[in-house]
């Protein structure tokens, strides 16, 4: 599958490859041709690059792997700063995609570009390469965000929110046909809103008179029952709890994180970027795990498991979060969080074991 190379890509890497037979449809190219106006320029600035970059920094060589390409902000920084590092980019969205085939042409020795999601990608690659380092940046590109097509935005004329605009429910799907019930466990379990059931009634009742078709639709809806008071649109966690659902980002996350505790490639670095608490709360203690040399139950008196079943050892304890600088410059760096974690060169038997609660 990692071999089903695209026919198109022949111009820049002849190493594109996409999943399930699901190729990078033209229409993306020709997206991104508008959407550049004959520049390269990223429309996404990368967040907390810096960071990024030193927890790599001794990634010399070997594969890193880029679960959230996007649109390649972090890969280009890295692949300039370690001229033998080999990259996987693996992205859903078929637009960014097409846009990092043209960024990244310069290597395009040292690169290959995979269409799908990362979590039925990941193993594969696993199981195939040497793995000295895995990143992945949680969050939605500014383009996404910005662009009235995409259904992402408080103003669109659409409600989408695909990741991958192929496959798949579309936020309008989901609003318009999940019962009461479920929409509030949604907006209570993935926006964190205290009246979720009052919001899942009201879109249910604004859904008999006229099916809601637009993110300007919905976000009047959410504004009619929560005013706007400060600087945060009342829409952003719903939106961002609706997004979550559509697209199973916390699944996907958890399916990530699994599959390197049941398959840990020996030294490599693994870097996260989460944007809420959701999201860091899965990763942050998945590291504490990772990193615990002792698995006895509570109530041990004293250890009988040997002592030596940490998978490797959290490399920052506390998140890099953005400084003044980049904020100013990028305030939606302002709640990402990167977490850094390291896989010992040597592995104890039966890490799977790590996978019950």
């Amino acid at each position: 599958m990692l071999n089903n190379i695209m026919n198109n890509s022949s111009r820049f890497f002849g190493m594109i490859a996409t999943i399930l037979g699901h190729s990078v449809p033209g229409q993306a190219e020709e997206n991104v041709e508008k959407n550049e106006k004959n520049s390269l320029t990223s429309p996404h600035v990368p967040v907390l690059l810096d960071a990024v970059l030193e927890s790599f920094a001794d990634r010399d060589d070997g594969v890193l792997v880029d679960c959230t390409l996007g649109y390649a902000g972090h890969s280009e920084a890295l692949l300039r700063a370690h001229p033998h590092l080999q990259l996987v980019g693996i992205d859903r969205d078929p637009e960014a995609l097409a846009f990092s085939e043209k960024r990244l042409e310069p290597f395009r020795d040292r690169v290959e570009l995979l269409h799908g999601s990362f979590s039925t990608l990941l193993p594969q690659i696993l199981a195939t390469r040497k793995i000295s380092g895995v990143l992945a940046d949680f969050g939605v590109s500014s383009l996404q965000l910005d662009k009235m097509d995409r259904g992402f935005s408080f103003e669109s004329e659409t409600l989408d929110m695909r990741m991958d605009p192929g496959r798949g429910l579309s936020a309008a799907d989901l609003v318009n046909t999940y019962s009461a019930d479920r929409l509030e466990y949604i907006f209570r379990e993935y926006g964190e809103i205290r009246q979720a059931g009052r919001l899942a009634q009201a879109i249910v009742q604004a859904r008999k008179r006229t099916p809601i078709r637009s993110g300007r639709e919905l976000a009047e809806i959410i504004l009619q029952l929560f005013p706007r008071r400060g600087r945060i649109h009342p829409a952003t966690q719903p939106f961002q709890a609706i997004r979550i659902e559509v697209n199973d980002e916390l699944g996907e996350i958890e399916r990530l994180l699994d599959t390197l505790e049941a398959h840990p490639p020996a030294g490599a670095v693994v870097s996260l970027i989460t944007f809420h608490s959701l999201e860091d709360r899965l990763v942050k203690s998945r590291f504490r795990r990772w990193s615990q040399r002792c698995i006895c139950p509570p109530e041990a008196i004293r250890c009988s498991c040997g002592g030596d079943h940490a998978l490797g050892r959290v490399l920052n304890k506390k998140p890099h979060t953005a400084e003044a600088a980049e904020l100013k410059s990028n305030s939606r760096a302002r709640s990402a969080k990167l977490r850094s974690f390291q896989f010992r060169e040597t592995l104890p038997e039966k890490t799977g074991s790590l996978l019950q609660p």
